[in-house]
This record gives structure tokens, sequence and C-alpha cells, in this order.
């Protein structure tokens, strides 16, 4: 992991109470959580893209004492979350949609992307099971939107000049949160179990935003299980 940009906490109360500041925008409480979260994922099989899951779901599967016990742990968390005023959402995913006509960026979560808001806020993530989410230090990326040849083409699907109200349109379709690795760039996983609060792009943020992407879905793979708030 880059160490200018992520620092390790050892429980929740730090994992929110930690300001982000000098250059640090991603937090990891590192954890190894016991449980069978692949039985839990293979009771909630047979959905197509993304099914959010209910705490009345999970209570009602019949599961092992390892799978309970898992299942303990979903609550927990989102019991913490929501204790601390937050919305978290436990996703069984199969698969996170493209764009349908991409263009010269593409702006599914797949992509290398920093989140976005218009008041404070951070992104909480934690990957239960499955392949986990993806980071990658601001000084290994460029914006997509800053690259001559995608400028250029963005331009020319625009039908304008490179003025202010160009750059308005590239925010208004998100273009501009996009990032291309640098060649020499050592993107890191956030792993199973971490529980992870990012930073996010908004007005008056003391830190860069946090860049990461989601893992590419590969055909036979099982549905991964996410936490997000």
């Amino acid at each position: 992991m880059p160490p200018n940009r992520i620092k390790i906490v050892h429980s929740f109360h730090e994992l929110v109470s930690t300001p982000f500041g000098d250059g640090i925008n991603a937090l990891c409480w590192k954890r190894e959580l016991k449980g069978d979260f692949k039985e839990v994922v293979e009771k909630l099989a047979g959905r197509d893209g993304i099914t959010t899951i209910e705490d009345e779901q999970l209570l009602n599967l019949p599961l092992s004492d390892a799978g309970k016990a898992a299942v303990e742990i979903l609550i927990e968390d989102q019991r913490l979350l929501r204790e601390h005023g937050l919305e978290p959402q436990l996703d069984c995913i199969d698969g996170y949609l493209r764009d349908a006509e991409p263009g010269p960026v593409p702006t599914d979560v797949y992509s290398f992307h920093a989140d976005s808001a218009t008041v404070e806020t951070d992104t909480y993530l934690c990957t239960y099971f499955g392949p986990s989410s993806e980071g990658i230090d601001n000084e290994e990326v460029q914006r997509k939107v800053d690259i001559p040849e995608i400028r250029s083409a963005l331009l020319q699907r625009y039908g304008g000049e490179d003025d202010a109200e160009f750059i308005e349109w590239l925010h208004d379709h998100c273009f501009d949160l996009h990032y291309s690795p640098l060649p020499t760039a050592q993107p890191y996983v956030f792993g199973v179990g971490n529980l992870w609060r990012v930073a996010v792009e908004y007005a008056g943020c003391p830190v860069p935003p946090c860049i990461h992407r989601a893992p590419e879905t590969l055909p036979g793979q099982p549905p991964r299980l996410l936490l997000i708030s």
C-alpha cells in the first residue's frame, strides 16, 4: 500500500473519528473476520446484477453455525454505521452495468474514479466475499480529460470550444472524475474483510479524493458481497 495516502486504524471508533489530513485520504480498519461468508453468498445466489440485501433476508437464511456467524458480522457492521448517522447498503453483486456508449471516457465503476458529492461526506466500503475494490495513489494517475488525445475527442463530441462551458459539460457528465494509471503505477487491493473509509471530492475537502475502482467480473465467478455507505 502507498504509505503516504493510507492510514491503518484498529477500531471502528478510530475509523470514523480520525480526520483526513497530511495527504491521507484512505483509512483502513484491517480485520480477519470469522464466519462462512461464502455460504451466505451461495444462499443469496441466483440474482442478476446488483441485489440489495436486507437484514431480515439474512436472518431467514438456512445456514450453518459458521454462516450464522458471518451474518452476525454483516448486521453488526451495518448497525455501527447506522448509529454513526450513515445509511449502509449490503449488495450481492453479480456484475455492474457498463456504459452503453462509453466514448472516449468510460464512466462506469470499473474505471479508476473518485466519488463526488455536493456536501461533506466520505465513502465506506467492505468486501466480505469475492474480489475486492482496487485503489491507486493520486500521484500515479492522470485525469483522462487532461490527456490530449482524449480531450480532443471529447471536444469533438461536445462540438464547441475548450472554455468554461466545456469544463462544466465535462463535470456534468462525470468525465472529470475518471483517471488513467501512469505506466509505473502500482494499484493496491482493498482486501477482503477490511472496512475502509475513503475521501470524496467535494468543495472544501482537505485532501484529494481517493481514486479506486470495482474489480472486473469474470464469467463463472461467484457474486461479490459488498457493504457500501
